[in-house]
């Protein structure tokens, strides 16, 4: 089914010299009569959701229905969730990228599926005042420069390790072993300091990127997918273990993937 032409979705492309914080932003907004709901896939970076107008809801893990009616941040996002706009709802999606969250707000962890205000994880009531700032603006692309000029005071630089660490392919099937070896450090000290400022552990960043790239695969071969080769190509042990991924990050199965794939946003890739 296509998408009703009064639904606006895009992606904004990020500055050069912000590549290394935010890979995306993302914007939405439903000018239908009905509303809208979509599943957001795991992208494992940390998503600041500005609603720029009433009608902004999200529903957990949990099941838990959370209305966002100023600012929410979540993630790392290890599981698809689904999202509802509303009739003329909006929404400015912030995505962060690596150990970029850490890098601005600090060693605070969020709490496991449940989104929180951003003021919450800082001392000064900040981000309500910048997202009544953002409500006044005229388009996505002016909501984004505010966004990229309030940021810049707190970004503390990205230390050498994390670099390193960032810098891996995601076809590199064990970054920490490999690093290891070059730095002449223990694999168990990399492994805390993944953990630790990109909130998740290699192990896991490996497992889900061996995932997206076979959701890569598919939307681009639709017609004519190949299950067998498919875990071939991208090393599964076999149909089983791709069941299991499919379920796990999605909750579907990859039959019913592929039938509500047009429902199916990813945000942060």
């Amino acid at each position: 089914m296509e998408q009703d032409p009064a639904y606006v979705q895009y992606r904004i492309a990020v500055p050069p010299d912000f590549s290394g914080v935010f890979s995306q932003f993302y914007y939405a907004c439903n000018g239908t009569a009905s509303a809208i709901t979509h599943t957001l896939l795991p992208s494992y970076q940390t998503l600041m959701v500005f609603a720029l107008s009433e009608g902004l809801s999200f529903v957990t893990k949990a099941q838990t229905h959370m209305a966002v009616s100023q600012c929410m941040i979540t993630g790392p996002v290890r599981q698809a969730f689904q999202y509802t706009l509303e009739p003329g709802a909006a929404m400015l999606v912030v995505n962060f990228k690596d150990d970029a969250f850490y890098r601005f707000f600090g060693a605070r962890e969020l709490p496991l599926h449940n989104p929180v205000s951003p003021d919450s994880l800082l001392p000064d009531d900040c981000f309500n005042g910048l997202w009544a700032c953002l409500k006044q603006l005229d388009s996505p692309e002016q909501q984004v420069q505010a966004l990229l000029d309030f940021c810049r005071p707190y970004l503390k630089e990205q230390d050498l390790l994390s670099q390193r660490l960032a810098g891996f392919d995601e076809n590199q099937q064990s970054p920490i072993k490999a690093l290891s070896q070059e730095l002449q450090q223990s694999e168990r000290n990399l492994q805390q300091h993944y953990k630790k400022y990109f909130g998740y552990t290699a192990k896991e960043k490996g497992r889900y990127s061996r995932f997206i790239r076979a959701i890569r695969y598919l939307q681009e071969h639709p017609a004519t997918t190949d299950w067998f080769e498919l875990i071939h190509e991208f090393g599964y042990y076999d149909q089983s273990q791709l069941i299991h991924d499919f379920n796990h990050y999605l909750g579907l199965s990859p039959g019913k993937y592929l039938k509500f794939q047009q429902d199916i946003c990813n945000a942060g890739d």
